[in-house]
């Protein structure tokens, strides 16, 4: 994958981060985006550097049109045309109807769907040029208390998915492939703040009996990003050890 350059959202830590370092040791070179995590994005970077390969740290509100073309054009610039899309920028809101405010609803389906729809419109143009693209979407993590949290999720999550789909026949005879990935309970910063209890719950309720790493996300986003899966289209793979079964 030599020729290749990937542009990973939200990958200035965990699971986005994993895909970056994970797309880069199968020698793409790497563009990592992120809002805040500048100092997390660039270690990231440093360290693709570091290994011999190429990558760059860009930041970009991924649900801000003019950021995210931005960000396209700076990427091209210093690596190349981006030919494998990574959404995995996301967030969660987790509140009871109540107490959640509608800035914290509207942020939510703003950075984990409108975002989809933003960067993959970027994305589609060089890779109908070339005849080559993989554009895969991470659904990011459910709420873990909240009503309002859980239909919030919920609705970003069926976008998401029904926009992976819907693309994927739009572009299936153009050399691209689209596809997402939804991951279970990962060992990220977010699910290492739940207490021991609410760990040892989720826990018992996987059949793998453990918890998902951000490597096991990566593994499965860089298989998708290969030519070996050119004849997978429009499908969701949970990485989750079973508890969706």
């Amino acid at each position: 994958m030599e020729d290749k350059v990937a542009l990973v959202t939200g990958a200035g830590r965990g699971i986005g981060r994993a895909i970056a370092l994970e797309l880069a040791s199968k020698d793409c070179a790497v563009a990592l985006n992120y809002a805040h995590s500048a100092e997390a994005a660039n270690e990231a970077a440093a360290e693709i550097i570091k290994s011999g390969g190429r990558a760059a740290a860009f930041k970009a509100d991924v649900s801000n049109a003019a950021e995210v073309k931005e960000m396209f054009s700076a990427a091209a610039a210093s690596l190349g045309s981006v030919n494998i899309l990574v959404c995995n920028a996301g967030i969660t809101k987790d509140a009871l109807l109540m107490r959640m405010k509608e800035e914290e609803w509207d942020g939510v389906l703003a950075t984990n769907l409108k975002s989809l729809f933003i960067c993959a419109k970027e994305a589609v143009r060089p890779m109908l040029k070339g005849r080559w693209g993989r554009i895969i979407a991470i659904s990011s993590v459910n709420a873990l208390r909240g009503s309002a949290g859980q239909c919030n999720y919920a609705a970003a999550k069926a976008g998401m998915l029904g926009f992976v789909k819907s693309l994927a026949r739009e572009v299936a005879a153009k050399g691209i492939t689209v596809n997402a990935i939804a991951p279970g309970f990962i060992d990220t910063d977010m699910t290492a703040s739940l207490s021991p209890e609410l760990r040892a719950k989720f826990i018992e309720a996987i059949p793998a009996a453990r918890i998902g790493t951000p490597q096991d996300v990566a593994k499965a986003a860089a298989f998708l990003a290969s030519e070996d899966a050119s004849y997978i289209q429009g499908q969701v793979i949970a990485v989750d050890g079973g508890i969706t079964m």
